[in-house]
């Protein structure tokens, strides 16, 4: 905090902020009359929108006393914001002012009396917070002077002999060194000592349990040619301190990071071995791809009159080598050199080649590093000093403790990516000497960049790719298809070390319906134009640290506010060779992930020419996209280097993750995943065997997609064996070790391998007398026709399986169990063309009197549907015996036990779902580290496990039986919740960014936490039955028990599950949807019904009354109609939250109508045309305009939202549309909300069909009764025009 005096001698407290889109209207009560005349008329919130950085100043009571807007083009429009460079070099003199040192001021406000002290803060804040700013210029008119408080901040710039631009306008200058200077460095000494010592204050006792008291002293003292101690001084202080050392064990760091872009950190040697020997059976041409050249090109230390001071400073010891190498992307297509690369141990194990590097070591480390957190933004200020310390390294590294959060010296250096399975407790991070040039420049592609292109990119699998596009742009500005693309470069010394291609944005409709990318910008102030896809980045990582200056020229030079880059998952038609493939981008770390919408499954027949357009409802490849705007520049993620490994690619597992990476402040940059098949989604969507198993809905294909994991999280494709507490590491499959900071356990419960009791069958042995020995795991060694399916690759090797060995072939196949994925194995079966009596379907004794389906009349259609069929079923049985015929391996016979006779099948397959437990191998680690397991692993309402680096999840775990509470367990609750709130929980640990908390409330330690995510089961039974079943957390209780409750509410059922069209509807007594079933034989929207699960039956168009009346006869028609639509909405729980804030509102009397204008924006721009039902009593009884202030009388018509939470914020709601929005009509959008409160009970296929006339000669009288009839009305509709020409209501 900094404390400023008024002009009347008044002090002030104040800090800095980032401004936010909130302060906009904030700024208007500072303008002053000087305002307009420096900076021009300025929209504020547009202003801000396009900024790049922006600040304000709050005093104690946190109100904002000034606010600044830069950005990084000048502020009047003198000249094209892609060439001011030019423009200052023609007409002022003694310019160093360039795109990476210098930003305009577009706007500063300020209170009058506070101005000066808040103008020179406000500067001395934005040098802080930018370390390479040297410059922020100001351009006013030539015939105004600058406004009391920035007189003081600026001196103006000589123009040039013969310009004449300062007729117009006077260039203003503020230079750095006038408010926070770069800092002098130099060799420390033992007087250093006391200044020093109140720096290291925090850190002292941790120190010196390793350290003497006087170590510090003892590290000044003791310096040499190898070991090296320098301060950083501000006015004769020592404000910071760096111990160096030139002995670097770069063996050691070899084994445990990936140092091949850095040669080994070794210098060249003719002996050094660089790529894999020449073997004669691989052809020349596949050789030459596979080449990994390391070879350094070399800059001339040529033309130093050109180079800036610095520059040339850095050089003066001779030739820079600057590396032309980039991450090798051959054979993981998502790898990524700055972020978590994703590492398959198997292909680890088939690339066994490393490079042997003979020369001597090219590197010295930092020991020991601090500085005073007033002056952290100046640690690059150490690096220049250090270098010519020892002229001989060209590679400074630093090593840190994975559990400390990256400072500010760091992010200038290159995060070196470390193997998965690394035992070496730090992170390694590099900085090259050549790092220290400031020349860095962006300018656009030319033919004479072609060479120099080839050069950085040769090692790229892609390289051809780059250069077509490359290509495509020097020689004819579009692609094919018409899209207009721009290449830049970046430059250093006049050598080519990044490329960059930009294509325009053409599909920015898709991008806003299908993806949350409002969350980071405001799209009404963005053009289509301003839109672009990053198609190709390549940098070269010794200049990681310009990868934000290099996206920021990109978007000023290509005149772009936003970019775009998709990652499209590896199944899209081929790894590379598709159109969608582009190189990986190296900036991928700096762009934010978007969170995909959710979207509606649209009836496109019922609504005729009123469905969305092609550009919303067009079936495409799903991709993730990850987004960078010019507000986001400046943004500086928090790295983590904490190592989290999740074990389990469970749903749980895999929602935990996707909270994680999709935090866009924070870096995760050790996650790993230890799984047996690696991550989901592999496989290209729609693939028939993921019809055995039924589907939790968690996840789909398009999810994955649009998640792609795979370029944030570490894979180690294995099964976890054992875990090492004390030394906090993963055993993978009994030989490989993954260390961790935090382990999150999410296997889940998988079908285990049932062991056959062995019963004589000979003596008629019945179910009764072997219950005692079953179930039990089989020890033995499993037949190679014997499948437990878990996951969707057990489930494509059963069926390659079976089209290889059985489909073609005679015998039987065997299903055993009583979970309904045995209806669902079934159908698969059958759906293969397997013919229905060579299935054999055995189900075992119930362990509750529950079943799978819990419902009579689905489970008599099922049963009729196997009978149909061919297929046998045999119940309450137990596997007593297997046997094998003239091959060990496989089983060619079962024997079973009844209550009566035992019977015996031959069999080809046996498919076992009965006996679903934790994993044995996952047991057994679990209990040799000692982790409370009782039946399962014991964890608390925290997810913490008796171990606090140890976290749990999902099926696998159970409550501790403190809480009294062993009927419920995470099984009981929806598996996307159960990570999301894994995640919530683990986040509090590395988030800086204070949360809010509100302590709980007492005695509530001793409950377990109740979720409200429904649990939803999905597939395909028997007969091609469309099965979806969506329900509330519960404990399993028999249907018709649950009826005969007298609270039980109502059941709405339309349909006969025989005829193929059943649709059930459970209301609670809370009027709430609290459970659905559908079963049905023709498909429909799942993803839409689920929206149902919690709504208020009046939200349903007023379910009960016209289930009552009559009305309703089939549920799936009635939830097609166009007025569902809005439910089906991703954004509706946003309208309904701002509804109840509204009517909960002390000030709702006094709110103006236009007040409410967020009512309407559900129905001006969703991208679905909204058909809303019509009044629900006659129209005399309906106004053309609601009065002001809204009577109280309407408020128990909201009493659908009543059983919302009021303590959900409010957000601003934002929809997005194909369409442009209209002008808003008041009239209009009283109506339109009219008709959300007051649905009609009558009509069951009611549109909007009410004309204005009608209104506008309607009184106001009471809400309409509930016994009150409506007749139907017949007037025209009211549409909107869209953009293509079409309609939409």
């Amino acid at each position: 905090m900094t404390t400023i005096t008024s002009l009347r001698g008044r002090t002030e407290v104040v800090h800095p902020r980032r401004t936010e889109a909130h302060d906009a209207s904030a700024f208007a009560s500072l303008f002053t009359h000087f305002t307009e005349d420096i900076f021009g008329r300025i929209d504020v919130a547009y202003l801000l929108e396009k900024s790049t950085f922006a600040l304000t100043l709050c005093n104690e009571k946190n109100e904002a006393i000034a606010h600044a807007i830069f950005l990084d083009y000048p502020n009047w429009n003198i000249t094209d914001q892609s060439d001011w460079e030019s423009f200052l070099n023609k007409n002022y003199v003694n310019n160093k002012c360039t795109p990476l040192n210098t930003l305009f001021m577009h706007l500063f406000v300020a209170k009058e009396e506070y101005a000066a002290g808040c103008s020179q803060e406000i500067i001395r804040r934005a040098y802080i917070a930018i370390p390479e700013l040297q410059f922020i210029l100001l351009f006013i008119p030539a015939d105004e002077n600058l406004e009391p408080g920035l007189d003081g901040v600026f001196e103006k710039m000589m123009t040039a002999p013969g310009s004449a631009v300062d007729k117009t306008f006077t260039l203003l200058v503020c230079p750095r060194h006038q408010h926070h200077p770069q800092l002098h460095v130099r060799k420390a000494r033992l007087e250093d000592y006391d200044d020093l010592m109140s720096i290291w204050t925090r850190q002292s006792e941790i120190l010196k349990e390793t350290h003497s008291e006087y170590f510090l002293a003892d590290i000044i003292a003791c310096q040499d040619e190898e070991n090296q101690a320098v301060v950083c001084e501000d006015g004769g202080t020592a404000v910071g301190f760096m111990s160096l050392c030139s002995q670097v064990d770069i063996s050691l760091l070899r084994e445990s990071f990936d140092l091949r872009l850095f040669h080994g950190l070794c210098k060249p040697h003719p002996e050094d071995v660089l790529e894999v020997p020449k073997e004669p059976s691989i052809p020349e041409d596949e050789d030459k791809r596979n080449q990994k050249s390391q070879e350094a090109e070399t800059v001339s230390s040529q033309n130093l009159e050109d180079i800036s001071g610095e520059d040339a400073a850095v050089q003066k010891d001779g030739v820079i080598a600057i590396s032309h190498t980039e991450l090798p992307l051959d054979d993981v297509i998502h790898t990524d050199f700055h972020a978590s690369a994703t590492s398959f141990l198997e292909a680890e194990e088939k690339d066994t080649f490393h490079p042997v590097y003979r020369g001597a070591s090219n590197a010295f480390c930092i020991r020991l590093f601090c500085i005073d957190e007033k002056y952290e933004t100046r640690s690059l200020d150490f690096l220049h000093y250090v270098f010519k310390l020892f002229p001989d390294k060209d590679f400074c590294i630093i090593l840190v403790p994975h559990y400390v959060p990256e400072f500010h010296l760091i992010q200038s250096f290159v995060r070196v990516a470390p193997s998965c399975t690394s035992q070496f407790g730090r992170e390694l991070y590099v900085f090259h000497r050549a790092g220290l040039l400031k020349s860095f420049n962006v300018r656009r592609a030319t033919t004479n960049d072609i060479l120099g292109v080839k050069m950085l990119i040769k090692t790229l699998t892609l390289n051809e790719s780059i250069l077509s596009d490359l290509n495509t742009f020097i020689f004819a500005r579009r692609d094919p298809d018409g899209t207009p693309v721009q290449a830049f470069v970046a430059e250093v010394l006049d050598q080519i070390v990044g490329i960059s291609v930009v294509r325009d944005e053409m599909d920015i409709v898709y991008i806003q319906t299908h993806y949350n990318i409002e969350d980071f910008i405001h799209f009404n102030d963005y053009q289509q134009e301003e839109h672009g896809e990053l198609y190709h980045f390549v940098l070269n990582p010794i200049f990681r640290h310009y990868t934000k200056h290099f996206l920021k020229e990109i978007l000023r030079l290509a005149h772009k506010s936003s970019l775009f880059y998709p990652v499209y998952p590896q199944y899209a038609e081929g790894k590379f060779q598709n159109p969608f493939a582009h190189s990986l981008t190296s900036a991928l770390h700096y762009m934010v992930p978007v969170r995909p919408r959710r979207q509606i499954v649209y009836p496109l027949e019922e609504l005729g020419i009123n469905a969305p357009s092609e550009q919303v409802s067009k079936d495409q490849p799903r991709y993730s996209l990850n987004h960078i705007n010019r507000k986001l520049i400046m943004e500086s993620k928090v790295s983590i280097n904490s190592r989290i490994v999740v074990v389990g690619a469970s749903d749980v597992g895999i929602s935990f993750l996707e909270t994680l990476v999709f935090c866009p402040h924070l870096k995760f940059n050790n996650l790993t995943l230890i799984s047996t098949h690696g991550l989901p989604g592999k496989d290209p969507p729609g693939s028939k065997h993921r019809r055995f198993l039924i589907n939790s809905h968690c996840f789909n294909d398009e999810d994955y997609a649009q998640m792609s994991l795979c370029s944030w999280v570490n894979v180690v494709v294995g099964k976890m064996t054992g875990i090492n507490r004390s030394a906090k590491y993963v055993v993978v499959s009994k030989e490989r070790e993954v260390p961790y900071d935090y382990l999150v356990l999410c296997t889940g419960q998988n079908y285990q391998v049932l062991s056959p009791t062995g019963a004589d069958i000979s003596k008629l042995t019945t179910t009764r007398e072997v219950l005692s020995k079953w179930p039990q795991r089989y020890t033995g060694k499993i037949p190679s026709n014997h499948f437990t399916l878990n996951d969707d690759q057990d489930c494509l090797k059963a069926m390659e399986w079976l089209k290889e060995n059985f489909i073609n072939s005679e015998g039987n196949i065997i299903v055993y169990g009583n979970t309904i994925d045995i209806y669902t194995t079934v159908e698969t079966f059958l759906s293969l063309g397997i013919d229905g009596p060579r299935i054999h379907l055995v189900q075992p004794p119930l362990s509750s009197n529950v079943t799978c389906l819990n419902n009579n009349e689905i489970e008599s259609a099922v049963q009729e549907a196997l009978s149909e069929a061919g297929v046998s079923v045999y119940y309450d049985s137990i596997l007593a015996q297997w046997s094998k015929g003239d091959d060990p391996d496989l089983i060619t016979r079962a024997a079973f036990t009844t209550n009566r006779k035992p019977f015996q099948l031959q069999c080809s397959a046996f498919f076992s779902f009965a006996y679903k437990r934790v994993d044995y191998e996952t047991f057994k680690a679990i209990n040799d580290a000692c982790l409370v397991f009782d039946g399962k692993l014991v964890i608390d309402t925290e997810f913490h496990t008796n171990d606090v680096s140890i976290r749990a999840a999902g099926p696998l775990t159970k409550y501790s039986r403190r809480y009294y509470a062993d009927e419920w367990t995470h099984s009981n609750f929806n598996s996307r919740e159960i990570g999301f709130e894994l995640a919530a929980s683990m986040l509090s640990l590395f988030d800086p960014t204070p949360q809010p908390f509100s302590k709980p409330s007492e005695g509530t330690d001793s409950l377990i936490p109740m979720y409200k995510g429904c649990k939803i089961q999905g597939g395909v039974l028997p007969r091609g039955y469309n099965y979806l079943h969506i329900s509330k957390p519960e404990v399993p209780i028999r249907l018709d028990l649950v009826l005969a409750l007298s609270d039980h509410g109502t059941e709405i059922v339309t349909g006969k599950a025989r005829d193929g069209n059943y649709f059930r509807m459970h209301i609670n007594k809370y009027s709430m949807v609290d459970s659905i079933t559908c079963f049905s034989k023709e498909p429909f929207p799942a993803s839409n019904y689920i929206c149902l699960y919690g709504q208020h039956e009046r939200l349903l168009n007023d379910l009960f009354y016209r289930w009552n009346e009559g009305q309703i006869t089939d549920l799936y028609s009635y939830f097609r109609e166009p007025w569902s639509m809005a439910i089906y909405h991703d954004r509706f729980i946003d309208l309904q939250k701002e509804l109840r804030q509204i009517l909960l509102s002390e000030q709702v009397r006094e709110t103006p109508f236009h007040h409410l204008g967020n009512l309407s924006v559900l129905f001006t721009s969703v991208p679905s045309p909204i058909f809303l039902p019509k009044l629900c009593a006659p129209v005399e009884l309906f106004p053309a305009q609601i009065p002001h202030p809204l009577p109280c009388r309407s408020l128990p018509v909201f009493a659908a939202f009543s059983d919302l939470p009021a303590e959900l914020p409010t957000k601003s709601l934002r929809f997005p549309t194909q369409h442009k929005r209209p002008a808003r009509n008041p009239h209009l959008i009283s109506s339109l909300i009219t008709f959300l409160v007051f649905p009609n009970r009558n009509t069951p296929n009611a549109n909007l069909n009410l004309s204005q006339a009608s209104l506008r000669a309607a009184g106001f009288s009471a809400p309409p009764h509930r016994e009150r009839m409506a007749t139907d009305f017949s007037q025209p509709s009211v549409n909107f025009p869209s953009t293509d020409g079409s309609n939409a209501h």
